[in-house]
């Protein structure tokens, strides 16, 4: 058996109203603390904060990230 890497996908940042919003998908198999550790890294040094967490049958996890339009100067999402 070969281990392949999964890696988490972000979709576009999409700006509404006072908040842009920014969907991110963590791969199946991923533990609960790294999960809550790449979103900890993404509030630290993106100021994104956790708008919406699902987590599937399948273990992917659907995170929607948000944060302020005014704070757009700051990078984007990254994994």
């Amino acid at each position: 058996m070969t281990r392949r890497e999964l890696r988490g996908t972000i979709g576009w940042v999409e700006a509404a109203g006072d908040y842009e919003f920014a969907p991110l998908r963590i791969p199946p198999g991923t533990s609960r603390t790294a999960a809550a550790t790449m979103l900890s890294l993404q509030a630290d040094t993106g100021g994104w904060e956790l708008a919406r967490l699902q987590l599937h049958a399948d273990g992917t996890r659907k995170v929607i990230l948000r944060r302020r339009s005014r704070l757009s100067y700051l990078p984007g999402p990254h994994l």
